[in-house]
């Protein structure tokens, strides 16, 4: 669901981008029969793809927001994406004057790195890149500046999306010109891969770490109490109500981390002093914390939860 276009010479950089998402959602079956459509060039507008995808039950999702280019100051980078059930494949361009650096990563695993000193590399899929390489040919002229790179890589992504839903008519541009030998060249473009695929790895390592905090978020939020008995009055002080939790109840504080356990006492507080008895029953009702006999509303600032036995 891209097209990237990346030319690399002796006085400078042009990358572009279009900036097309797609998201599919229904059967696999079915999904798989709308992209071999899509992707092969039958399905020429987006009003065809949302007809097709109604007649096989398949629900899209489309944005003009993805950012598939990066201006890094003397170094563009472009990446497509492949996700699959278990891994996210990315195909990267690192380019400046004089150099380029294609990469082939497996989540943050560098896989492949194919590199040269000038060209221009198209990235899409099959039917967008002969579609690509014919408006190039097209457009091209042999003796060109970087602003007219830029006016032809333009002509050729409005020529693409006219034909295909799969690329959109918004697209990002950049045009650099750093001095750079092809030496130079190659090692700025090194560091920098190395560079940028680190904090690829940091950040997929927090986006783990948080989808493991959601799902646990998740998890202990099911056990928390909003019906049901908490404890029992062990001592009144003013307003300050002492509780011995129930069996089977435990108290957390706001990161999961258990405070006191079944048995152990916990400080609730009144909003003004009423007479409770030892042994009073405390409870939530309708996801209110009270004393069972007369009601009387009480609050803590901790999280009371069925026990995970």
């Amino acid at each position: 669901m891209s097209l990237i276009m990346t030319y690399v010479g002796s006085k400078g950089c042009v990358m572009v981008g279009d900036k097309r998402s797609i998201g599919f959602l229904g059967d696999k079956t079915q999904r798989e029969l709308l992209e071999e459509d899509l992707y092969s060039g039958k399905i020429k507008t987006t009003e065809k793809l949302f007809q097709k995808a109604e007649e096989l039950d398949i629900a899209l999702k489309i944005t003009d927001e993805s950012e598939k280019v990066r201006n890094l100051g003397k170094v563009l980078v472009g990446e497509v994406k492949l996700r699959t059930t278990t891994e996210t494949k990315r195909k990267r361009i690192y380019a400046t004057t004089n150099g380029y650096h294609q990469v082939e990563l497996s989540g943050s695993n560098i896989k492949k790195v194919q590199s040269g000193k000038s060209s221009i590399v198209v990235f899409g899929n099959k039917f967008t890149k002969e579609i690509a390489n014919k408006s190039l040919k097209k457009h091209w002229k042999s003796k060109i500046s970087l602003k007219e790179v830029g006016k032809i890589f333009q002509s050729v992504m409005e020529d693409v999306a006219k034909i295909t839903p799969t690329v959109s008519s918004q697209y990002d541009i950049f045009i650099i010109h750093p001095q750079l030998d092809h030496k130079h060249a190659m090692e700025l473009l090194r560091n920098t891969l190395i560079s940028d695929v680190e904090e690829l790895r940091k950040w997929r390592e927090k986006l783990k770490q948080d989808m493991l905090e959601k799902t646990r978020d998740i998890q202990m939020a099911t056990r928390i109490i909003t019906q049901g008995e908490v404890g029992r009055v062990k001592k009144v002080d003013g307003t300050e109500v002492e509780v011995i939790l129930a069996p089977g109840v435990e108290a957390l504080n706001m990161d999961w981390n258990v405070l006191a356990n079944a048995g152990d006492s916990i400080i609730m507080k009144m909003e003004e002093p009423n007479p409770l008895n030892l042994g009073d029953l405390v409870v939530i009702e309708d996801e209110n914390l009270c004393v069972k006999k007369n009601k009387t509303c009480l609050s803590c600032d901790i999280i009371l939860c069925r026990t995970s036995e």
